[in-house]
């Protein structure tokens, strides 16, 4: 997928957000990679910042990779990964408010329901066709 700082719609039922992907840096901080989401004005950021036995895309992976080891990993420039994040976010009531979510507190609920949507995956394969 091309990268684009432009932001892509997401239609989740009758509900429309705007979203964008970032690899951010910032002065005594980790590299972090950054979805942005937008809906009716409200602004949510979820946020992969790279640490022990977490690996984000910095210099060693193609944008928006983030991943806890072989086989556990996420394309955040995909639509479908920020629908489950989208989904994940939503069904424990976190977009409401707005601001800052740890995106690794919801990577393995969001690495399962990728995998609930590939058939006939065995235990252990990445998520996606």
């Amino acid at each position: 997928m091309p990268r684009t700082r432009a932001p892509r719609r997401l239609v989740v039922a009758d509900r429309t957000y705007l979203w964008s992907f970032r690899h951010k840096h910032r002065d005594g901080d980790v590299c972090r990679d950054v979805v942005h989401l937008v809906l009716d004005g409200v602004r949510t950021r979820i946020v992969f910042r790279k640490g022990e036995g977490r690996g984000i895309s910095c210099c060693h992976a193609h944008d928006g990779f983030v991943a806890t080891g072989p086989g556990k990993s996420l394309n955040l420039n995909e639509p479908g990964t920020v629908r489950r994040l989208v989904d994940e976010a939503a069904e424990r009531g976190l977009l409401a408010g707005g601001g800052e979510l740890d995106g690794w507190e919801l990577f393995d609920a969001v690495l399962s329901r990728a995998a609930a949507t590939t058939p006939g995956v065995p235990p252990g394969c990445p998520p996606g066709p």
